[in-house]
């Protein structure tokens, strides 16, 4: 039988190899004060994805964005507009494992389509009108949704499928922090029908059991990436 010290060993090391997988699914801690991005290689230092200046170099403006006062065109097929400040667009942000988001909705119906961050827990908080919004957990699939309206906050954790949906006849506005510096997006509909190459129609028609017409019908639709 195992020695309660070998059983201790063991149990330790588990933990030990849950925990770093824990660890590396978010973005690691900087290793300095920060390291502004930068896109010549010849200046620095290759860090967490993106090149580093030298530190000495930095200025504010590698920590300023300008802009997020200003609505997005929200004149496409979903009606909303997602205007992102990740890492390639304030330089600063690199190895901070932050970014932020403005999300403009046209009136009644501008939708923010189901679609995921593989890299970013996602917190919205609505700023004007009022938002249906949603994600769906792993399998077994279950729906959470809820009403917001201005001042309310709500939070889609990390990877999985969620949606905001303006239901007011009103513009509607939301700010969303996300806690990576590159969350990614994979707008389902999209992935699913817009790839490219496509996914062989014999797929998608038994995975989502329907007629073969219509998955080629919705895959020469043109999906847009939001």
């Amino acid at each position: 039988m195992m020695r309660a010290a070998d059983q201790l060993h063991s149990v330790l090391a588990v933990t030990f190899l849950l925990l770093a997988s824990i660890a590396v699914a978010f973005d690691p801690s900087p290793l300095q004060d920060f390291c502004v991005s930068i896109d010549d290689p010849k200046l620095g230092v290759f860090v967490n994805g993106k090149f580093c200046k030298d530190p000495m170099q930095a200025n504010a403006d590698d920590f300023t964005f300008r802009g997020l006062n200003l609505p997005g065109n929200t004149s496409n097929p979903v009606g909303s507009n997602v205007t992102l400040v990740n890492v390639d667009r304030l330089k600063g942000l690199n190895t901070l494992g932050i970014s932020l988001a403005r999300i403009d909705y046209a009136p009644y119906g501008g939708l923010n389509p189901p679609h995921t961050h593989p890299r970013a827990t996602e917190i919205l908080v609505v700023v004007k009108g009022t938002l249906h919004v949603g994600f769906v957990t792993s399998n077994p699939p279950k729906l959470f949704t809820k009403t917001l309206h201005a001042g309310d906050v709500f939070v889609f954790p990390i990877g999985l499928i969620h949606f905001q949906l303006n239901v007011a006849n009103t513009n509607a506005i939301a700010f969303a922090g996300l806690s990576s510096q590159n969350p990614g997006t994979i707008t389902i509909a999209n992935a699913v029908f817009g790839s490219d190459p496509a996914i062989n129609p014999d797929v998608l028609t038994k995975a989502f059991q329907v007629d073969k017409n219509l998955v080629d019908y919705l895959q020469k639709q043109f999906w847009t990436e939001n």
